[in-house]
């Protein structure tokens, strides 16, 4: 009979694309997945790794065995699920996507109230990028996902999938003190149309604070001047402390800004809305719908 826990490793490794990639989203080491995988190659007698340049390719055997180890995991977590729902309390194994602020700004506060509140729950937090967790989420891979999305970029929904809105994320300006549209703010309200000319820091394409920052400007009928790309919210805001041009940035996980570094809001103020998905069905688990009542909840407390 196959062991359970090692298809969940060929599935991870199918899913993410590496070992190493696995083992951070299964909570292991790299040498125990690689082992878990060895060991389903011996029970089925099977090669289902192979080596290609530095990293390593699923055979076609290894691609179906993922595709059936996802069936199998699917009906797993319905079990689960039935079980946790007939006990009425959170309990089980939890794994949590959220993006970087989110996993800064709000999980925190959520995993520890978890963790107080319902000590039978094994809550796990695992960063991903909102364009990947809804993926993750149908997949299996993540049980919640905390993801984002703005006015003119929406968070794709794929059929079935549940959401609940977590809450509303204001953004800024960051300027260095004494940039001129500080001096502008001074005596009015900015708008999007003082924000073409000037030297931008912001993230790296593909991201989606990125393409709002880019749709935004160009729909003003401006090219924006990327300068300064950088995917770390604090690299962005030495950035700006050195002078060196202005960002966009939501409030949630920006921390206290350095001096020399103004926050200025513009009309109307840029909003990314948050989202908690998981799969249909799920929403049965106390697990999932004590996270997502704790996610709105927590929300006002969110720390900047």
């Amino acid at each position: 009979m196959l062991d359970l826990g090692r298809l969940r490793a060929l599935h991870a490794v199918s899913v993410h694309g590496s070992v190493s990639a696995a083992a951070t989203a299964l909570g292991y080491t790299p040498s125990a997945v690689s082992q878990q995988i060895a060991k389903l190659e011996r029970e089925t007698r099977t090669t289902l790794l192979e080596r290609q340049g530095r990293g390593i390719a699923l055979t076609d055997a290894a691609r179906h065995l993922a595709a059936t180890a996802q069936q199998l995991l699917a009906i797993v977590e319905k079990a689960e699920t039935t079980l946790e729902e007939r006990r009425g309390q959170p309990m089980g194994r939890l794994v949590i996507g959220a993006f970087a602020s989110a996993a800064r700004g709000l999980m925190p506060m959520v995993l520890a109230a978890l963790k107080a509140e319902h000590p039978a729950l094994d809550a796990r937090l695992l960063e991903v990028d909102p364009h990947l967790s809804v993926d993750l989420v149908t997949q299996g891979v993540i049980d919640l996902a905390v993801a984002h999305d703005w006015d003119i970029a929406p968070l794709p929904a794929p059929e079935g999938q549940e959401r609940a809105v977590i809450g509303d994320d204001l953004c800024d300006l960051l300027v260095p003190a004494g940039h001129p549209l500080a001096e502008r703010a001074a005596r009015r309200p900015l708008r999007r149309e003082d924000l073409p000319g000037q030297r931008w820091i912001c993230q790296p394409p593909g991201s989606v604070c990125h393409d709002w920052l880019v749709r935004t400007l160009r729909a003003s009928g401006h090219e924006p001047d990327l300068a300064y790309q950088a995917a770390e919210n604090h690299t962005q805001i030495a950035l700006v402390a050195a002078g060196l041009g202005v960002a966009l940035m939501p409030r949630l996980g920006r921390g206290p800004l350095p001096d020399g570094v103004l926050a200025l809001p513009l009309e109307p103020v840029p909003v990314r809305r948050l989202y908690a998905l998981w799969r249909p069905g799920a929403a049965r688990r106390p697990a999932i719908t004590e996270t997502v009542r704790l996610l709105g909840g927590l929300w006002p407390q969110r720390t900047g």
